[in-house]
């Protein structure tokens, strides 16, 4: 019997161990102070293997703003939250953590009217009580 592939909205933890400017694809140099970020994307076919992708550091194709920021060394997903949703979901999650952290203009919106979908949080509590507090789940693929 065939199981049943998860499909939603996650928000992906990133830490960045240090100030860093990093190219991303047409945005160009983006410098990224040291910290945590939230970034809010869907999976709308397979959200697991989604998740795995931005966990995974092997060498990948870059299409997501995401990707070209994980692709470096000392950039790393560190958290997983999900829910089960349709794609405008993601909007509104992003409409929603803009409230709460700091966005990084343009990243992650270049397909919708959002001004950012990564927000730098002050801390990981600050992070995982709004993910809480907006119906998000823990993944279990996260790196703690």
């Amino acid at each position: 019997m065939a199981m049943t592939k998860l499909k939603g909205i996650y928000i992906l933890a990133v830490q960045v161990s240090q100030d860093k400017n990093v190219k991303v694809g047409s945005l160009g140099q983006i410098h990224f102070r040291k910290g945590l970020y939230a970034y809010v994307g869907s999976a709308q076919n397979n959200l697991e293997k989604r998740l795995g992708r931005h966990f995974e550091k092997a060498a990948k194709r870059k299409f997501w703003h995401i990707d070209y920021l994980l692709a470096e060394d000392d950039i790393s997903a560190v958290k997983a939250y999900f829910k089960e949703a349709a794609k405008p979901e993601e909007c509104l999650t992003a409409q929603k953590l803009a409230k709460s952290g700091f966005p990084v203009k343009g990243f992650g919106c270049s397909d919708c009217s959002c001004v950012s979908h990564l927000f730098m949080f002050e801390s990981p509590s600050m992070l995982e009580n709004v993910c809480l507090k907006l119906g998000f789940k823990p993944f279990p693929l996260s790196c703690e």
